[in-house]
């Protein structure tokens, strides 16, 4: 499929490796100008190289309050504007939590949640002040239901799935999109995965999807006529059994 972004600016957060990396090498083949955050620079300047070198790379400790908002600053100063925000960056845990690390769930918190809520707080007013923007969260299918063996992470999709529908209704009418992009079993170094062959045997067993899956389905979301949105799209593999 022949997606088009071009003329548009793309930040998109944990975009060292996984749907983050994904979603950044496919805005960019999209014609979007794209800034990278993670908190590995060595690794976000590989996949900017991946990207041609023109990325804005951005490293960033998303759990500080202060980096946040550095991220959002730097972007706007050196692109002029954000058209499209990818909030990606995620911490996992799971475990039952008679056995948890209460200092696990803040960091992973402060993560998949604060930061989100604080990003999107950062980048909006220049997108409802030009009446143009898109966000799209990355969710999963834990924020549709409460999956027993990980409840922490569970919860905090959970948090998001509500974030974005209340957020979507405010800019509404201000022309900004809102929707969340909901995986399941995603097969990349978050979920464990990273060998190319392991990888393969899931995918052929539709037991897992690749983060170029996720990619794909994102930039479905941001191609849309603009008197559509997508809210929320859950995206399974075929044998996932949730």
């Amino acid at each position: 499929m022949n997606w088009d972004v071009s003329g548009k600016v793309a930040l998109v957060t944990g975009a060292s490796s996984g749907i983050g990396r994904a979603l950044a090498i496919a805005v960019a083949k999209a014609g979007a100008k794209v800034a990278i955050v993670g908190r590995s620079e060595e690794r976000l300047d590989a996949v900017n190289q991946e990207l041609g070198g023109d990325a804005l790379v951005l490293s960033a400790d998303l759990t500080v309050p202060a980096e946040v908002d550095r991220v959002a600053a730097d972007a706007i100063a050196h692109f002029g504007q954000i058209d499209i925000l990818l909030a990606n960056a995620g911490l996992y845990v799971p475990g039952d939590v008679v056995d948890g690390d209460p200092d696990a769930w803040d960091e992973l918190l402060n993560v998949n949640v604060n930061s989100v809520f604080r990003l999107v707080n950062r980048v909006l007013p220049q997108m409802t002040a030009r009446r143009s923007g898109e966000i799209i969260i990355t969710s999963s299918v834990s924020g549709h239901q409460a999956i027993h063996w990980e409840p922490i992470y569970s919860a905090s999709k959970h948090a998001i799935q509500s974030f974005t529908h209340g957020l979507r209704r405010q800019v509404a009418p201000h022309n900004v999109r809102v929707g969340a992009i909901a995986p399941g079993v995603v097969l990349n170094p978050l979920w464990g995965f990273a060998d190319a062959d392991a990888i393969d045997e899931k995918v052929a067993a539709h037991e897992g999807m690749r983060s170029e899956d996720v990619a794909e389905a994102v930039m479905f979301m941001l191609t849309r006529p603009p008197h559509v949105t997508v809210r929320d799209l859950v995206l399974l593999p075929q044998n996932q059994d949730i």
